[in-house]
């Protein structure tokens, strides 16, 4: 038994490494604590899920029990992609729901994405978890909940097949990484009449490929290669746990999820005009005007799939993405991300092209970066953090937004550095309408970070 570590109750998930910060005896103390979270909020019942990671079924039956023992009957899902305990949430007699994850993070890791009476969990309600694991006595309920397993499969598959209709027939290619998305990505876009390239679908907790992770490049590039070698039209490919989506064309490009949400807010608003956008502080800068130019109203806000999904809950926003492919319709939907739904609903746009890839290519780019991460020891990241929000001074006159780290515009670009809540790095992104504009910005942004922090070591 480990003992509880405060620093795996991130903003808006749990997150811990294997036998390290997290173990069955921890997942059953999760359990308890939200199964008596969920009571208070008069839910009776919580569905669960996993996806492919080997410590998934031990940490699951923990969950279960800790669940249970709190009085709160478990609908267990099994193996499935993360949107589709959020889908359990939406058409399951419960609202709440908890999906056994490491997401995109490496095999040791593992932990929990979380729905309680509804809404996407964060913040201090996360942190209220964990006060009430110290603070419990140990006992538990004299009537423990039930346990029952549910296939929602055909359910979740049907849905979006009944929603979703492609103009023409598509060869595509798709890399699920090993990821939990490749047991479902197949049958759901053949289903839609699609041809389907597998690659690396068969789910594997090793990730013996490359890492599930479409946001860094060098994970696109078996896709890349496929899409060069075949007659496929266009590449998709999803995170570990199926809620985050990656595009490559034709001719290798990659289309980053803001460009994505450009295709997405478009066709939202020709149902919902003058309606607010949501997109994170990640975002190219070419969004804003592409969202006003459709009729939307463009909202910036912080990065994080729950901080997002609770600001869509609250403006009423039809759409709204992360550039790390959380994407999240309530247009036809129902305002969860979901990796495998976004993939369906964007054939359905490029389907109406004879050259999907062109349509891609042309909307508006600049110079820019992947994310770049600064790694550092844990904890170091926020503190740092802190301190460039203090100190750091950038010349001239350009605006500086502190709603989610640093964003600073220039008049040629923008460069942004922010604390991962998931794990001890600062997230950075930059882009430039030139070559050398991308210089000027990130050599800016090494000195503020060298004068706060002299011996870190930059990924650029």
């Amino acid at each position: 038994m480990l003992p509880l570590s405060r620093t795996i109750f991130k903003a808006y998930d749990i997150r811990g490494i294997i036998a390290k910060t997290l173990d069955a005896s921890v997942a059953y103390k999760i359990g308890q604590a939200f199964g008596q979270a969920a009571l208070a909020k008069g839910e009776q019942r919580v569905v669960i899920g996993r996806d492919g990671r080997l410590s998934g079924p031990e940490l699951t039956a923990a969950l279960a029990q800790g669940l249970q023992a709190a009085g709160v009957d478990v609908i267990d899902l099994g193996v499935v992609a993360t949107p589709m305990v959020y889908f359990g949430t939406n058409v399951l007699d419960t609202r709440s729901g908890i999906m056994v994850t490491g997401s995109h993070n490496p095999p040791d890791y593992n932990g929990f994405k979380m729905v309680l009476a509804g809404e996407a969990i964060h913040g201090e309600a996360i942190q209220a978890l964990y006060h009430s694991i110290v603070a419990h006595d140990g006992s538990a309920s004299a009537t423990p909940g039930a346990y029952a397993t549910h296939d929602i499969r055909a359910a979740y598959l049907e849905r979006i097949l009944g929603d979703v209709k492609l103009a023409r027939p598509i060869k595509i290619a798709v890399d699920c990484g090993n990821g939990v998305a490749g047991a479902f990505a197949g049958d759901l876009f053949r289903g839609m009449g699609c041809d389907v390239i597998e690659l690396f679908c068969d789910v594997d907790g090793n990730f013996p490929n490359h890492h599930p992770d479409p946001a860094h490049p060098e994970n696109l590039q078996d896709l890349i290669r496929c899409l060069a070698e075949t007659d496929a039209e266009i590449g998709i490919a999803f995170d570990g746990d199926g809620d985050r989506l990656g595009v490559v064309t034709k001719d290798g490009q990659i289309i980053y999820p803001d460009r994505q949400m450009m295709l997405f807010a478009a066709d939202v608003l020709t149902r919902h005009p003058g309606a607010q956008i949501l997109y994170d502080v990640k975002c190219t800068r070419h969004l804003a005007p592409w969202i006003s130019k459709h009729g939307g109203v463009p909202l910036m806000y912080k990065t994080g799939h729950s901080l997002v999904k609770a600001k869509l809950r609250e403006t009423g926003a039809p759409l709204g993405g992360e550039m790390s492919g959380h994407i999240f319709f309530k247009d036809r939907w129902y305002g969860f991300d979901d990796g495998l739904y976004s993939a369906a609903r964007l054939l359905e746009i490029l389907t109406r092209e004879t050259d999907p890839s062109a349509l891609l290519n042309s909307l508006p780019q600049s110079d820019s970066t992947p994310e770049l991460h600064l790694e550092l020891k844990e904890g170091e990241n926020v503190a740092l953090m802190d301190t460039l929000r203090r100190d750091a001074v950038f010349p001239g006159n350009e605006q500086i937004i502190t709603i989610d780290g640093l964003r600073v515009e220039y008049a040629d670009g923008f460069g942004l550095a922010r604390s991962s809540n998931t794990t001890p790095v600062i997230v950075m992104r930059f882009e430039a309408e030139t070559p050398q504009a991308l210089a000027r910005i990130q050599g800016q942004f090494k000195s503020v970070i060298l004068a706060a922090k002299p011996d870190a070591v930059l990924p650029f």
